[in-house]
């Protein structure tokens, strides 16, 4: 049997949580998917180097050293270059992931197309878009980040040609919020039924990843009710600040922590333990169908 592999990002170690709860995540991640069966492999970047697979000294090292790099694609020739430490975004793990020959990621939300605060459709669109049209990679999320524009979203993917799958769910997740009242493209139930999809889209030559979106658990939801009236607050905040393009989502999530008494972060962490669960079954029915 072809051995089975979940790539999961580090940004969430070097940009995403204080030390140590951030090493701790990462710790546990890992520990998940080994006890179904796969191998982790936490993607990173050390003195320039792509590393799929860091070793525990490496996530330790990416998990406490100031000044590491968030890396998008753009940053991908400056780390090389400047032989930087870097943590990898959505589109970077992706890309790294699959120079590897690593066929499934596990993640928390994708980005997608900003919501837009006046007149006129947002530009902010996320590089990790672009990266699923054209990189073959399965990603496992809880759909877009729900500070976005979840519609638009959907759109760039359905134009781009990207399958998105719904894990257990008729309907595409918001993150925090089991449902957005958007439906999928077709709903799986099992590893198996994602991986006989990305099998048949390989056999048929068509580019770029496949979208697997997981609703968080149902005991840690935050129903949309309930989280939109933070979301408008933290999206209008930082629009009366004039941040832009990297510089939002970060204080976004941070704020909508602040005015939820942190119950977000705890959903945000309970939805990336199940999505490494949900990728680690995907990559045993695959190595299995290999």
């Amino acid at each position: 049997m072809q051995k089975a592999v979940v790539a999961l990002e580090s940004t969430v170690i070097s940009h995403g949580l204080p030390y140590p709860r951030n090493l701790h995540l990462a710790q546990e991640m890992e520990s998940i998917i080994r006890g179904l069966g796969a191998n982790p492999a936490t993607v990173g970047v050390i003195a320039g180097e792509f590393i799929a697979g860091l070793s525990p000294a490496q996530i330790e090292h990416l998990a406490t050293a100031q000044n590491v790099r968030k890396v998008s694609r753009r940053d991908l020739a400056i780390v090389a270059a400047r032989q930087e430490d870097g943590a990898t975004t959505v589109a970077t793990t992706m890309w790294i992931a699959q120079r590897a020959g690593i066929q499934v990621f596990a993640t928390g939300g994708i980005g997608g197309i900003h919501r837009h605060t006046g007149a006129g459709v947002s530009s902010d669109v996320s590089a990790d878009l672009q990266e699923l049209a054209q990189t073959g990679v399965i990603v496992v999320c809880a759909g877009a980040k729900a500070i976005l524009d979840l519609p638009a979203t959907l759109e760039y993917l359905e134009t781009h040609g990207v399958t998105v799958i719904g894990y257990g769910s008729d309907e595409f997740p918001a993150f925090y919020s089991r449902s957005s009242g958007l439906p999928v493209d077709v709903r799986c139930d099992r590893g198996e039924e994602v991986a006989a999809i990305w099998q048949a889209k390989r056999r048929l030559g068509l580019p770029g990843g496949l979208l697997v979106a997981v609703p968080v658990p149902v005991a840690d939801e935050i129903p949309g009710a309930e989280i939109e009236p933070a979301i408008g607050q933290a999206v209008a905040e930082a629009a009366a600040q004039g941040l832009r393009s990297a510089e939002v989502t970060p204080f976004l999530l941070r704020r909508i922590a602040e005015l939820t008494g942190e119950r977000s972060l705890r959903a945000n962490l309970a939805l990336l333990r199940n999505n490494a669960r949900v990728a680690a079954e995907i990559a045993v029915a695959l190595a299995k169908m290999n």
